[in-house]
Parts: C-alpha cells; structure tokens; sequence
C-alpha cells in the first residue's frame, strides 16, 4: 500500500502560499525547466487569455481564440453518439475559423461481442465505443488539437492517452446532471448520496 504524503495534499492547504510564490515541494526549478517549446507556447497564450478575458469569454470562445492564437488550422471533435445535436452545434460554430474533423465513438461499429463486453440492452445489436479508432482517425487526419464532446469515462481516458494531438474537453458525460458534473459537488443532495454510495 502507497503511503500518504500530507505534505502533497494540497486539497486540504488553507493559506495556498503557492499563489504569491512559495515552492512547497522544493522542485520549482525541475518545473520550470519542463516548460519548452510548445508546452511553453501553449502556457503563453493560456496566460495571456486568463489576463485579458478573465470572466468575460465562455468556455467555447476561450477554444477559438486560443487556436487561433496557436494558428491552429485543423480541429478534431471527438463525440459521444449521445450528445451528436451537442457536437454538431459545436462544429458550426468552430466551422468559420477552422477545418473541422468530427468523428463519432461508434466509430467502425465493432460489435460488443468481439471483446465479449455488456451489452444494455441484450435483445438487441450494439456496437462498442471505439475511443482507440477516434484517436486513430483523428491522427490521421493530423488535427492540431482535438476536443472531446460527452466521452464517457474510461473511453475519454484511452482517447486523451492515444491522440497524437493535445485534446481538451469541452463536454464532460454526466447523463444524471445533464452532463454538468460539478452540480454533484454543488448539491448537498447528491454530495449525501454520493459518499453512501462509494461505499459499495
């Protein structure tokens, strides 16, 4: 068993020195080495819109503004069959500034059977999501950055870890919360619910 280090749980840090500049953890020049060429490019243009658009750009105007501060040209929509409505709205709003490659978790509609995985519904045919072949389509199609719409978990995982390109998400799959996940955070309800249920 892992031992717990309390001195990397941030999470329960009150003063959080870090933000006028204390190095808690004594690797602050290793980091700061770390941040080169496109890793600094990318934290460049994250920074300059935090500075000049704080709370007044959604999420999704952030997205343009930043690929096209990065001349970003091609743009890979990783979606959930789900939310398609969600996914086509976003790439018409993207379509103006970019070349947009879509591409949908059913991707090469690989029957559950083959990886002998549960069905919901065993009536019926239902093919498995495929988060390895819209990572593959997309590196194909060398988008510049690829933005996942609703994948569900586990499948956003194995595509973030297998695209050639960054990936941000912009959709996170929450069928319950209507795919806002922190209203579980914000919800003494489901906060209640939720730490009897993790003990399963």
């Amino acid at each position: 068993m892992r031992k717990k280090n309390k001195q990397a749980d941030c999470v329960r840090c009150v003063r959080k020195s870090c933000y006028q500049g204390k190095d808690c953890f004594g690797f602050r020049d290793q980091s700061q080495r770390s941040y080169s060429s496109e890793d600094l490019k990318i934290t460049r243009e994250a920074t300059q819109i935090e500075s000049e658009h704080y709370m007044k750009m959604t999420r999704l105007e952030e997205v343009i503004l930043f690929c096209r501060n990065m001349s970003y040209t091609r743009l890979g929509i990783a979606f959930c069959i789900g939310l398609s409505d969600e996914a086509k709205t976003v790439a018409e709003l993207l379509e103006p500034y970019f070349e947009i490659v879509s591409v949908c978790c059913k991707i090469c509609g690989i029957p559950k059977e083959k990886f002998n995985l549960p069905k919901i519904d065993s009536t019926r045919d239902e093919s498995m999501c495929n988060p390895l072949g819209q990572a593959l389509h997309l590196n194909n199609a060398q988008t510049d950055l690829n933005l996942i719409v609703g994948l569900c978990i586990g499948h956003d995982i194995l595509f973030t870890k297998n695209s050639a390109a960054p990936v941000s998400t912009l959709i996170v799959k929450d069928r319950v919360l209507g795919h806002n996940p922190a209203a579980a955070i914000y919800s003494g309800y489901h906060r209640k619910r939720i730490a009897k249920s993790v003990k399963i």
